[in-house]
């Protein structure tokens, strides 16, 4: 039989005050809560209302930077990596445009609006950074992962969390989302998608805000979205929880035009209940 891990006792101090049992199993619970309840204090204290979320893969690398890595590259493997990730380099950009337009959108709103990612390098760093370019407030939901994810650069220091358990994260990456963009990514941006696609499919989620999943071409190869419909797995309309774009400004016209509308008929009905 396995002895338990004893703790030791931290004689005169509160027992969330014990770094050792705070990192126990019998200090899970807490840590849980934790991550619960201290983003929304860091939310209210920086007016943050409203947010956009931006999913996509943290190994994306803008074009200019491939081509950077690439002179004087001899190892054949480092070669062909970057080979296979040209493919979806303009992706990177295409993020930070998209962070910066609907920054400027939200910045003339004034409606505690803020862009938000997972806060590690690729994809969320692109939309990190195009906020910080224009002055929105630039939130990354960082995890404590092995390899990869690391805070980005572009994150606004009062917004720039960190946490333990992905369950929780991703409760917050929907709490006060208005928007969703999904970028091309792997295993952890498909999670995500498709999590935050089936909250809005079985009306747990009591606004229908807009998703844009961009580069269909990318999409389209990866998975067979139409086969889902045709075996019966999802209902047609299903497919009209989301939306396919190519270009910056398609995806920016239908994001803003969604909120503009909802925006609009939600004043309307303010107005009706006085």
């Amino acid at each position: 039989m396995t002895k338990k891990k004893q703790l030791h006792p931290a004689p005169g101090k509160m027992a969330y005050l014990n770094e050792e049992f705070m990192e126990s199993d019998a200090g899970r619970p807490l840590r849980i809560l934790s991550e619960f309840f201290a983003p929304q204090q860091v939310f209210d204290q920086e007016d943050i209302d409203n947010t956009i979320v931006f999913f996509g893969s943290a190994r994306t690398l803008p074009p200019d930077e491939i081509k950077k890595r690439r002179k004087g590259c001899k190892d054949k493997k480092e070669l062909a990596r970057l080979a296979r990730l040209e493919k979806v380099a303009e992706s990177y950009n295409a993020a930070r445009e998209l962070g910066q337009k609907l920054g400027k959108w939200a910045n003339k709103r004034h409606e505690g609006y803020a862009i938000m990612t997972g806060g590690g390098p690729g994809i969320m760093e692109a939309g990190n950074r195009g906020a910080t370019d224009v002055g929105t407030p630039s939130i990354g939901l960082n995890i404590k992962l092995p390899f990869e994810q690391h805070p980005n650069p572009y994150l606004d220091d009062a917004l720039n969390l960190q946490f333990r358990y992905f369950f929780i994260r991703k409760y917050w990456f929907l709490k006060k989302a208005r928007a969703l963009v999904v970028f091309p990514g792997g295993f952890g941006t498909l999670d995500e998608m498709f999590e935050m696609l089936t909250l809005i499919q079985t009306d747990k989620y009591a606004q229908k805000l807009p998703v844009v999943v961009f580069d269909s071409k990318f999409w389209k190869k990866a998975l067979n979205w139409e086969f889902f419909a045709e075996t019966g797995m999802i209902n047609k309309e299903d497919l009209k929880l989301f939306k396919f774009c190519d270009t910056v400004d398609e995806a920016f016209d239908f994001i803003t035009d969604v909120l503009e509308k909802q925006d609009s008929e939600s004043t309307a009905l303010e107005w009706y209940r006085k």
